[in-house]
This record gives C-alpha cells, structure tokens and sequence, in this order.
C-alpha cells in the first residue's frame, strides 16, 4: 500500500511478530501465496516500536482492555503513548478510548474503497 497520506504505521515488536507467525494462516484464507502476502508486508512502511517505548503507558492500557484481551495491551498502549489510532479488525478496541480503524474502514477514509 503506497499512499501519501500514510507516511509510517508503528507496531510493537511483539504484534510483527505475530503477524508474521499468522501469514501462512491469512493467505490461505486469503487465497494467496505466503510470499505475496509477506511482500506486501515488507512493502508497508512499517516501524518497530520497542515496549520500552511505551511502558509508561501499559498500566493504562491494561486498565482499559486487558480484561478483554490481554493480547492487545502492546498495541493499545503504544496508541496511547504516542497518540496515534489503531488499525485492527478486533472489536475489542471499540471500547478502548482511542480512534481505531477496521482494514474496512481504513481502506475507505485513504479513498482506496467507495463509501457505503
């Protein structure tokens, strides 16, 4: 995806990680090949961010969704720390506090999809 009005898309490590690990998984689903689907990831300006980064707000996040999803309190608290939304299909950050993108949503906000 090379859109000007996305400069840089920032995740935790840990989230790459296992978005990684979940490809063979999505392009099956998807049905694509493995290499396609990590191409497109590569080609995505992506920048890792480290949990020291963002520790001084993992409390907060944990507060807010960790008895949701565990699993989400990188990422939220990276959002929270550095004030930016989040792109994800998990509902569980409807209730977060903080802006939050669908891929769905996303897609149509960057013109890439017609609006509803």
């Amino acid at each position: 995806m090379n859109n000007p009005q996305i400069e840089e898309l920032l995740t935790p490590q840990v989230t790459f990680a296992e978005v990684q690990e979940y490809a063979p998984v999505l392009a099956r689903r998807k049905r694509l090949t493995e290499d396609i689907l990590l191409l497109a990831l590569a080609s995505l300006p992506v920048t890792l961010i480290e949990p020291d980064a963002y520790q001084r707000s993992l409390s907060e996040a944990k507060r807010r969704i960790g008895g949701r999803d565990p699993d989400d309190v990188d990422i939220l608290a990276l959002a929270i720390q550095f004030q930016v939304p989040v792109w994800s299909n998990d509902k569980d950050f409807e209730a977060s506090g903080i802006e939050w993108y669908t891929t769905e949503d996303l897609l149509r906000k960057l013109g890439i999809l017609n609006e509803k």
